[in-house]
């Protein structure tokens, strides 16, 4: 009895596995193919989107952790937008994260 039981697990594991491994690639297509489109005017965005992390962590942190990744996005808001040069860091970084 035990047998084509544990015959039965062993056969349904393999398609179980192929179903979340195909489940997830064709998500991750989806997902890349809809944010490549997402309204972006640029691929400057790059350099803000990068620095999400960053962000987050110079916000958790009150200022204290500051990465290159936002450093990069700071300047490149700041020559971008003249509105963005009157603001501090810490407002930018959480406009980031807003974003």
């Amino acid at each position: 009895m035990t047998r084509p039981l544990l015959l039965l697990a062993l056969l349904s594991l393999p398609l179980a596995g192929f179903a979340s491994s195909f489940a997830g690639s064709s998500a991750g297509s989806a997902t890349g193919a809809s944010s490549g489109s997402s309204g972006s005017s640029s691929g400057d965005d790059k350099v803000v989107l990068a620095a999400r992390d960053d962000a987050a962590a110079f916000v958790a942190s009150d200022g204290q952790i500051r990465g290159a990744r936002l450093q990069a996005a700071l300047v490149h808001l700041r020559e971008q937008d003249a509105a963005a040069q009157q603001q501090s860091d810490l407002q930018l970084a959480r406009a980031l994260l807003a974003r």
